[in-house]
């Protein structure tokens, strides 16, 4: 009787993430190409602006109608979709790097106000010892939750 192959999770993990790295090699590459297609069928009047918008409302009609999303989203928001999309294929890099630097303004935003809200904080063990002789003398007994 031949023996099961045993694989450490060490070597489990680190075929995952080689596989992860493989995947997002390939999503990069994808993304490349699909953008030099779309320049060249861009620049040479094939695509238009026009036929953008109208795609990313097709698409948003398809993920409606295969029930991906709930609703179609408005007409701003097909619109700000398309000129992102716009932006790689004109290569506008002025653009591109104004979308960025909103983006990490808006993600930077975000995380203060998180701080700013209220937190679950985590008393050590010995303060709750603490918290706990203080209102043993009382009715009920501890209160806390370890």
């Amino acid at each position: 009787m031949q023996m099961p192959m045993q694989i450490s999770l060490e070597e489990i993990i680190t075929m995952l993430l080689s596989r992860v790295e493989t995947l997002a090699l390939n999503d990069e590459n994808n993304k490349t190409r699909f953008n030099i297609v779309a320049r060249i069928l861009y620049k040479k009047g094939i695509i238009t602006e026009q036929d953008v918008v109208d795609s990313v409302k097709e698409e948003h009609w398809m993920l409606k109608e295969l029930g991906m999303i709930q609703e179609e989203p408005g007409e701003e928001v097909s619109v700000a979709v398309a000129e992102s999309v716009l932006q790689w294929i004109r290569g506008d890099v002025d653009a591109i790097k104004k979308s960025m630097e909103e983006y990490d303004k808006k993600v930077k935003e975000y995380a203060r106000e998180r701080e700013k809200k209220s937190s679950l904080a985590v008393a050590s063990t010995d303060v709750l010892h603490q918290l706990d002789r203080m209102s043993s003398g009382k009715k009920g007994g501890s209160k806390l939750i370890i």
